[in-house]
């Protein structure tokens, strides 16, 4: 007989780099999983993507254990990194940044993030970027 579900938890942590301090331990501490357990699996199954976030979807089951699938970094994330940005603008309608996202990134970003989107049709996520892009206060060219 399958385990029945408890709750599904979805936390964005940097890989690499799970402890049970806050918010992962009182998250996990309030449903009765052994904390350390995720750690260091979570760790394990990240290192190697360490400094990136990395949203781990935790499924927690009425006898407290728990499953967890990883998923890609976020979009904005993404867009980051192939910008090499630290942040987005701190006032996205007004103050557009000078950096662009030209529409060869703007693929391979949703390209890299398909399997995790609600969508089988590239142009359908390229717009999904793009918004994301777009609420960061990034151009799109």
């Amino acid at each position: 007989m399958a385990k029945k579900i408890k709750t599904i938890l979805k936390l964005n942590i940097a890989g690499g780099q799970a402890n049970p301090a806050p918010p992962i331990g009182p998250m996990l501490g309030q449903h009765g999983v052994a904390i350390m357990e995720f750690c260091k699996a979570y760790n394990e199954q990240t290192k190697d993507k360490a400094g990136e976030i990395i949203p781990a979807v935790i499924t927690i089951y009425e006898d407290r254990s728990f499953e967890f699938v990883l998923k890609k970094p976020p979009v904005a994330a993404l867009i980051k990194k192939e910008l090499n940005l630290k942040k987005g603008s701190s006032n996205p309608g007004k103050e557009i940044l000078k950096q662009t996202l030209t529409d060869a990134q703007v693929a391979k970003i949703a390209q890299d993030k398909m399997e995790d989107f609600n969508t089988t049709d590239l142009e359908a996520a390229k717009n999904i970027v793009k918004g994301s892009a777009r609420s960061m206060g990034i151009k799109v060219s």
